[in-house]
């Protein structure tokens, strides 16, 4: 048989008119991705929690060779414990092609609103105006009410309102949302937990969302990579600051046999789980690309 001979094997071409066979790709390559988002920090003096940064995952047909935009979201910065309405601020988007996950809205200070985001920010003591969330990318704040801070909302569902005033407890930051891209499941993005004041009950947070403080105690800040909220901080003197948010993180799987490459300024990982080659990128800037064969 000729040298020259071409044999079509899974979609791509074995070339063989070259010493050593050259793999060339004629088709797109499945990339399944999950955007994670920054999370929001939260707000001070029984401040709202932060939103957990926006989350989508979904399917991407990539052209073989071709550099696609690849950028993690940092996480919003805490609010300092002075003044009273000092509120956080919102997280950073995350990219991946044309695909944008949005950050997380910033927890507000006491009397203060929550933000709009990803997932929405939670208010601050005394205010009852919700952050409300992107539509399939997370959900909205609770309220706040006159001793607690609204929970943030997560990436899977709305955060809690605050009922410390009727013996409860401040608001718990809402659920994240789990997935398998990774081979295991894994939940991200979840709401920030409200601050109070001393003798009550902070909320609560899950998915890498941070819980609220009490009294002169801070917010806790989100987990890194998980877009999870910041927690608000509590009600003292002084006041508790509110938590940064959590980074976000973007995670790319492609079938066993494709593999990808980065730009110098991308940190990442990868692993092969179930004829998948997944890679997990923590940190890229926004020039920073992929680039898939």
């Amino acid at each position: 048989m000729s040298r020259r001979a071409r044999f079509l094997v899974s979609s791509r071409v074995l070339d063989w008119s070259s010493p050593q066979p050259v793999v060339r790709s004629n088709a797109q390559i499945d990339v399944r991705h999950l955007v994670q988002a920054g999370g929001g920090g939260g707000g001070t003096r029984a401040g709202g929690g932060g939103g957990g940064g926006g989350a989508i995952e979904s399917f991407l047909a990539a052209t073989p060779g071709v550099a696609l935009t690849v950028t993690v979201g940092g996480g919003g910065s805490g609010a300092p414990n002075t003044p009273n309405t000092a509120s956080g601020t919102k997280g950073s988007d995350s990219v991946f092609s044309s695909i944008t996950a949005e950050g997380g809205g910033a927890g507000g200070g006491a009397t203060v609103a929550g933000a709009s985001g990803g997932s929405g920010g939670g208010p601050g003591n005394s205010s009852t105006t919700i952050g409300t969330g992107v539509v399939r990318q997370g959900g909205n704040s609770g309220a706040g009410d006159a001793s607690g801070g609204g929970g943030g909302g997560g990436t899977s569902g709305n955060g809690a309102t605050s009922t410390v005033s009727t013996g409860g407890t401040a608001g718990a930051g809402g659920a994240a949302y789990s997935s398998s891209v990774t081979g295991t499941a894994v939940a991200r993005g979840g709401g920030g937990g409200g601050g109070t004041s001393t003798g009550n009950t902070a909320g609560t947070a899950s998915g890498g969302g941070g819980a609220g403080g009490v009294g002169g105690g801070a917010g806790t800040g989100g987990s890194a990579n998980t877009g999870g909220g910041g927690g608000g901080g509590g009600s003292g003197t002084p006041n508790g600051a509110g938590g940064s948010g959590g980074s976000g993180v973007v995670i790319l799987s492609v079938p066993e046999f494709n593999f990808a490459t980065f730009s110098v300024g991308v940190t990442q990982t990868s692993t092969v789980a179930s004829g998948r080659r997944v890679y997990t990128v923590t940190a890229a800037g926004v020039s920073d690309t992929v680039t898939f064969f």
